[in-house]
């Protein structure tokens, strides 16, 4: 059986702030839906290495490879075929929740976005929200609309720091789900995660960072 595309390739990654190291000499390899789960102690690294992966954060030494393309934040290139939802984002404050999931979708070419737009608002059940201002909502429901922006495009690699943030259970389990199905479509996925279950259900494969827990 032939191998699957090869969407991330990561060679010696090496990340310092001031004298200390953060990353030390990561290699990571990921093809078309493989997910891949960082483990690790607070402070291992973990939305280090993520926002390296973006183009966020610039490594000190090695080199981070999307679809054979070297990684940046400006290249449209990579814009295209990256999805991440890192941190709280930011959101145009006049824009509704639907506003920005279309224009999301437009942006990025999809065939038939009002379709797109209306089943991610179901499936993260903001169609009640759907006419609000991001401001309005409440943090669970933020950080639906944030991973909704992500679902709503087209992306080879899906990058996510702790998605799993201001979940509940119900909340978890469809995010589980959601990205079980992504991957079996062919996205890569690499994510950060505290959650056991999330990790076992979605991933791959787990690199633990920094020292092995005791």
């Amino acid at each position: 059986m032939a191998k699957r595309e090869l969407v991330l390739e990561v060679k010696k990654l090496t990340k310092r702030y001031g004298s200390t190291t953060i990353i030390d000499n990561l290699n990571l390899s990921v093809r078309a839906g493989e997910a891949v789960a960082l483990t690790g102690r607070n402070g291992a690294g973990k939305s280090t290495v993520l926002r390296c992966l973006i183009g966020a954060d610039r490594a000190n030494e090695g080199t981070i490879e999307l679809d054979g393309v070297a990684v940046s934040e400006t290249d449209p290139q990579i814009r295209r075929n990256l999805a991440a939802v890192i941190d709280d984002l930011d959101f145009f404050p006049d824009l509704s929740v639907v506003e920005h999931l279309d224009l999301l979708a437009r942006a990025h070419g999809v065939a038939d976005p009002d379709e797109v737009v209306d089943a991610v608002l179901h499936e993260v059940q903001l169609v009640p929200q759907s006419g609000q201002l991001p401001g309005t909502l409440s943090s669970g429901q933020r950080r639906r609309l944030a991973l909704a922006t992500a679902f709503v495009r087209p992306a080879k690699l899906l990058v996510l720091d702790e998605p799993e943030q201001r979940l509940d259970t119900e909340g978890v389990e469809w995010l589980a789900q959601r990205l079980r199905a992504d991957r079996a479509a062919g996205t890569a996925i690499v994510m950060a995660t505290h959650d056991e279950m999330l990790s076992r259900q979605v991933a791959t494969r787990t690199v633990e960072l920094g020292e092995p827990r005791g």
